[in-house]
């Protein structure tokens, strides 16, 4: 395939390794940053002298390499090198805390890791057997081959699609993180199909800011990218405030989001040239359909929302005609299904508002029967396995409905599942109702024990000013949303300035939850019935409502409060 060029089927490659071989001698600009560039024949180059180093340091055992770096150059050309060796990237998520970071380095059986000045004094801090590298040391740039044929390494002797390429961990949102095994084979079919699906071509310049330890960023842009030789841009991390600015830098095309950050670029100061920019599109997950349409008034550019996961699960082919918030159709095999009875649920009835009328007989599991998602495992977790791969199904973990169009919709993570008032409700139609607001950046819903049975809804949100957020505005605003129901209205709402989030920016829902409303934070309560009305959740509420745990219930766990 000659530089340049757009893969046709023919040409199109079964690893890694061999996309970044299709690049070596393509003089066009492959990778830069705000201070350097390089071709894409520079970049493979550079990848060859990391897979060397790492042939020499790689000793018996799981090859694996682990990287603590933010988006930085470093961090591709060991992406490159390890595809070209054979080797395995572990991403390291540097917003884990000491313990879930030892845990995660040794459960994938790092032997190296590979980070700046920082990170170094962290991974020695961790008592880890692993060799770390500083790539800020003076010393690392000097241990370096030089001249490294990158035909000759292992890519060379053929194909490497079946070899363990990744080790990506999930978000941890809603419970622990797990190891996702992604081999070459696998992450080079979802390089095509992202081309395919996005309409990626060889004169983007794909902006590359969420961060590379996550499969948004790497299955999205980074791997499309590297098959169809488009120019990647990187910045160390996302910033809200530096994203325009960045996107004229680059002259940027296309960019990659996760989590509230369209949300966070929206809260910026608006200005009359916004739309002055280069962008055209941008693919993410959990931008609410409001947030869509207000970022391509003001940038100009479309944004698509998908639904997907480190593991590889695919349910819905995207068509023109889908309604808002629709994933598409179904694939193949795809269904709805109750994970108690393992029987089809009904056809969801939606209202003129889009809220699902039958909801206890609609909403189940997302599974494929036909098992064709590619998914290859958790490593070292055959439990976790086995919970995925049921009776010759792949059973996604998410919640989801078919309309009486056929239209698939995403409902929610199961753990988002709550019972409220004996009937079972999904979280998220909570979560896009609040997102919203023209104040809150971010939302949460999740349940907390009810002192009589089932759970209570909570919410948390993130806004500017929480000390200001005005409670009987925010009832109104609940009171008037025509796709909200009364049980999808939050019984109690944390506002927060910052909540907790992970290094991809997702709200960690295990910390809420276990927080309740133990919190120094503002809390606001739902007092009566309708319609919503809300009071500040002070020490006498709190009183009051441990009082109903004692009152109702006795052997339920009963929070202690601050």
């Amino acid at each position: 395939m000659k530089p340049g060029d757009t893969p046709d089927n023919s040409q199109r490659r079964t690893d890694i390794a061999s996309l970044f071989l299709d690049r070596l001698g393509d003089q066009k600009l492959g990778l830069r940053t705000r201070d350097a560039q390089w071709t894409w024949d520079e970049v493979v180059r550079e990848a060859a002298r990391r897979g060397a180093l790492g042939k020499t340091l790689l000793t018996d055992g799981p090859k694996h390499i682990g990287v603590l770096l933010d988006n930085v150059p470093e961090f591709a050309f060991w992406l490159g090198g390890a595809a070209l060796t054979g080797a395995t990237i572990v991403g390291i998520n540097p917003t884990r805390d000491d313990v879930t970071m030892a845990e995660e380095i040794a459960h994938t059986d790092c032997q190296i890791i590979v980070t700046d000045t920082a990170g170094a004094e962290r991974v020695r801090a961790l008592d880890t057997p692993a060799n770390v590298l500083n790539v800020d040391d003076p010393a690392y740039l000097q241990s370096l081959p030089e001249d490294v044929d990158p035909r000759e390494l292992d890519a060379g002797s053929g194909d490497l699609g079946g070899s363990l390429y990744l080790l990506l961990f999930t978000s941890g949102t809603t419970g622990r993180s797990k190891a996702v095994i992604c081999t070459q084979r696998r992450l080079a079919m979802v390089a095509y199909a992202a081309i395919d699906k996005f309409g990626h071509v060889p004169d983007d310049v794909d902006y590359c800011c969420m961060p590379m330890f996550h499969g948004n960023a790497l299955m999205a842009l980074w791997f499309p990218a590297l098959a169809n030789g488009a120019t990647i841009c990187q910045t160390p991390k996302f910033s809200a405030s530096g994203f325009l600015s960045d996107i004229r830098f680059f002259d940027a095309t296309f960019f990659t989001y996760v989590g509230k950050a369209i949300a966070h670029i929206l809260a910026t100061p608006q200005a009359a040239d916004d739309a002055d920019n280069t962008l055209a599109r941008g693919f993410g997950t959990e931008a609410s359909p409001e947030d869509q349409a207000r970022f391509a008034e003001r940038f100009g550019a479309v944004l698509s929302e998908g639904y997907g996961s480190s593991e590889g699960g695919v349910m819905a082919e995207k068509v023109d005609d889908a309604p808002e918030g629709a994933l598409g159709r179904p694939l193949p095999g795809v269904a709805i299904v109750d994970p108690e009875t393992k029987e089809d649920r009904a056809v969801a009835r939606l209202d003129a508002n889009g809220l699902v009328l039958n909801a206890e007989e609609a909403i189940g599991e997302m599974v494929d029967k036909y098992a064709s998602a590619k998914f290859e495992g958790y490593y070292k977790n055959e439990a976790a396995d086995a919970e995925r791969l049921r009776g010759g199904w792949y059973w996604s973990g998410d919640l989801g409905y078919i309309d009486e169009a056929g239209f698939l919709y995403f409902a929610g993570r199961r753990g988002d599942w709550v019972r409220v008032d004996s009937e079972n409700t999904s979280t998220l139609v909570t979560e896009r109702v609040l997102r919203r607001h023209p104040k809150v950046l971010a939302a949460a819903a999740y349940g907390e024990p009810d002192p009589r049975s089932g759970d209570m809804l909570m919410a948390a949100i993130e806004v500017a000013d929480p000390a200001g957020f005005d409670a009987a505005e925010f009832a109104e605003f609940v009171n008037a949303q025509a796709d909200l129901g009364r049980k999808g209205a939050p019984r109690l709402v944390r506002v927060s300035a910052a909540l907790p989030m992970t290094g991809s920016n997702k709200v960690i829902k295990t910390q809420l939850r276990d927080e309740g409303w133990d919190t120094h934070e503002r809390i606001l309560q739902w007092v009566g019935r309708a319609p919503v009305t809300y009071r500040e959740f002070d020490a006498q509420a709190r009183a009051e409502l441990v009082g109903e745990f004692d009152t109702h219930n006795r052997s339920r766990l009963l929070r202690q409060t601050t």
